[in-house]
């Protein structure tokens, strides 16, 4: 019987492009994990906005100060702010140990939302690093003012007070404002004047006569269909003030006296 060969040995080559194992690529290592991000200051949402905000306040500070010291709780009625607060501790440690067992605690029936302020409120500052406190207001100063137009949850709540007042000028316009006219006794100073509660019978030479003691007159106009009543023009304010002035409540037929204003300009 003929003596069986071995087997040829496997190419080298053909060993390198053997795909490596599956267990060596699921040993790869794992990127690291990004640090959890914690800070003294927790922000609360979905608060029971009924409530009163120093009902909230007090609420809140008697909830969580059996963790520890509570520095400061920022709670405000604004639109902005309303169903929000913040609450801070001493210690970052201490917030977070408050988030975990106080998440989700339905205070006033609504279940809280909880999670982590991204800066330092001014009491923490104050508190644990008071000599830079000066520098942490005007940068907070300053992000406020960058971001006055540009912060979204400012533009979303614009947008919403906008799409508010448009429904309610849709559903029930304004009612137009009275036109107020400026009563006759406050007009300011024309070159022309503005005779009322003249005697019918009155003629343009009397009126004439009337105001020509005074320098500057330049015409007198009666009105036809209605005699009590004229104009009398000067060249400049300064002299029909002064025959207004001397002339007003005088009596042209001794017994009625004639109104003198300023003419609407």
């Amino acid at each position: 019987m003929a003596e069986m060969s071995a087997p040829p040995a496997p190419d080298a080559m053909a060993i390198s492009m053997v795909p490596p194992a599956v267990d060596a690529i699921q040993a790869a290592p794992a990127p690291p994990a990004e640090p959890e991000h914690i800070s003294e200051t927790l922000y609360i949402q979905n608060l029971n906005e009924k409530i009163k905000i120093d009902v909230i306040k007090a609420s809140l500070r008697g909830l969580f100060k059996t963790y520890g010291e509570v520095l400061d709780v920022v709670a405000h009625s604004n639109l902005r702010m309303r169903g929000q607060a913040f609450v801070s501790f001493a210690d970052a440690e201490i917030a977070k140990k408050a988030m975990k067992e106080v998440k989700g605690f339905p205070l006033y029936s609504k279940p809280m939302q909880i999670s982590f302020a991204r800066t330092r409120s001014d009491a923490v500052v104050k508190k644990m690093d008071n000599e830079h406190f000066d520098e942490h207001k005007a940068q907070r100063a300053e992000h406020k003012r960058k971001t006055r137009y540009t912060n979204p949850l400012k533009q979303k709540f614009k947008a919403k007070r906008l799409a508010s007042e448009m429904d309610g000028a849709t559903s029930a316009p304004a009612p137009k404002r009275p036109n107020v006219q400026m009563p006759d006794e406050y007009l300011p100073p024309n070159k022309i004047l503005f005779l009322q509660n003249l005697p019918e019978s009155v003629t343009k030479e009397q009126l004439l006569g009337l105001f020509n003691q005074y320098p500057n007159l330049h015409e007198v106009r009666l009105i036809p269909t209605k005699k009590d009543i004229a104009f009398v023009e000067y060249t400049d304010e300064a002299s029909s003030t002064v025959a207004k002035d001397a002339l007003h409540n005088y009596k042209l037929d001794g017994e009625n006296k004639i109104k003198i204003t300023f003419a609407r300009k």
